[in-house]
């Protein structure tokens, strides 16, 4: 049987996380990761969680962050 190591990411608290995002004004992969495995990990966002992600797509979508790897 094989067993495979579990890789559990770093816990980041969301807004600080979404803020250095605005700061830098770019997503990288790693953000993503941090972001959807901390939002993942939840039962349920909180109404500022939930409208801190919406300002992170809100900006995706105009633009106004780049995303790099």
């Amino acid at each position: 049987m094989k067993m495979l190591a579990k890789l559990d990411a770093p816990k980041i608290e969301v807004e600080k996380l979404i803020e250095r995002i605005f700061k830098f004004r770019q997503i990288t992969r790693l953000d993503q990761k941090l972001l959807m495995s901390n939002l993942l990990a939840k039962d349920a966002l909180s109404d500022a969680e939930y409208q801190l992600v919406n300002r992170v797509f809100d900006a995706l979508q105009q633009g106004l962050l780049n995303v790099v790897d």
